[in-house]
């Protein structure tokens, strides 16, 4: 991490998310639900606000709402690691996006909220016994963001720009986050969010992971999406041939991590069942990015990623709450500094 680490400089620690500012709307419900609303088990839709509310008033179970978005998920886990975190994105100027910024600055995240007369993007999640998650997205003042407002100034500071793969279904944006990322020094990590927002954008994300990405995250669908190997000995291999950092994230049997042709295994915390998954991976990436900044070994890093993972699915939606991240400071960031 020499990068970070620039001669006679204080090394910055900023974890700066770049994506869609949005807030998560969690329900619970049975797989057959997911066709009569037209969800992608698993994945994630784009729809529009009136989908949504329409949706809302066929669920049986009470909606639970909550901060979210990608790397906006990400940024807040940072902040609670007590890390320097930012997050960058659009959102609306009315009720849902002042309970956005609230939600962010109660997390310790600096905000840089772009505002919009347009609604607050939000995330319908359904939540299905099995614990997947599957997505209905309704974008809203998020999908405005333009890349003049990325390019002035928000990145400033920056050791690791972490973008979400969404970004990648608006092409100026995530160019001009990722162009201004590397202008200011950072290393570029960039999560693939979604399978088939990877098949959506197959051709333009070879491009943009060759001319700039130095840390690259999926888990095992956006892997063969993007690799075409479903085996993961291969594609983490794979990933590793396309930036200095790759990370495969396997579920409950865990995750690789891959860095100058080296890949280490690193386990899963624990043998517990999955409530939720939603926000598995935010919070795996903000495990791993502070570690990262911190200077800890990649596998120390990726065993932080995991267990952040680990206590996000066991409760509904993307907040580890206090005591989750009470265990996580005792067992992986207090042990590390006795």
């Amino acid at each position: 991490m020499n990068k970070m680490e620039p001669k006679g400089e204080t090394p910055s620690r900023l974890v700066v998310g770049v994506g869609s500012a949005l807030v998560d709307i969690l329900v619970h419900e049975e797989d057959a639900f997911l066709q009569r609303i037209g969800a992608i088990k698993g994945g994630m839709t784009y729809v529009d606000k009136d989908h949504i509310d329409h949706v809302l008033t066929l669920t049986a179970s009470k909606p639970q709402i909550v901060p979210g978005g990608s790397a906006c998920n990400t940024a807040v886990g940072v902040g609670k690691l007590g890390g320097q975190a930012r997050f960058v994105g659009k959102s609306g100027s009315g009720d849902m996006g002042r309970f956005l910024e609230a939600g962010l600055r109660g997390n310790h995240v600096d905000p840089v909220l772009f505002k919009s007369p347009s609604p607050t993007g939000r995330v319908l999640s359904v939540i299905t016994p099995d614990a997947q998650r599957s997505m209905l997205t309704f974008l809203g003042a998020a999908a405005e963001a333009l890349p003049e407002e990325v390019a002035s100034g928000c990145l400033d500071g920056a050791a690791i720009v972490h973008i979400e793969g969404y970004l990648l279904f608006n092409p100026a944006l995530i160019r001009s986050a990722l162009t201004v990322a590397k202008a200011v020094g950072a290393l570029i990590s960039l999560d693939l969010a979604s399978y088939n927002v990877v098949e959506a954008s197959r051709e333009m994300l070879d491009d943009l992971v060759d001319d700039f990405v130095d840390i690259l995250i999926a888990n095992e669908d956006e892997a063969r999406a993007f690799t075409g190997h479903s085996d993961e000995e291969k594609a983490i291999a794979a990933l590793g041939q396309r930036a200095d950092i790759a990370v495969l994230k396997v579920g409950p049997r865990g995750s690789y991590v891959a860095a100058s042709g080296k890949v280490c295994r690193v386990s899963p915390l624990g043998p517990g069942t999955a409530v939720d998954t939603t926000g598995a991976g935010d919070l795996w990436a903000s495990g791993f990015l502070f570690g990262l900044v911190s200077g800890y070994p990649l596998e120390r890093c990726g065993e932080l990623g995991s267990a952040c993972g680990y206590e996000v699915c066991q409760v509904v939606g993307a907040a580890i709450p206090e005591e989750g991240w009470a265990r996580i400071r005792r067992d992986f960031l207090l042990r590390r500094q006795s």
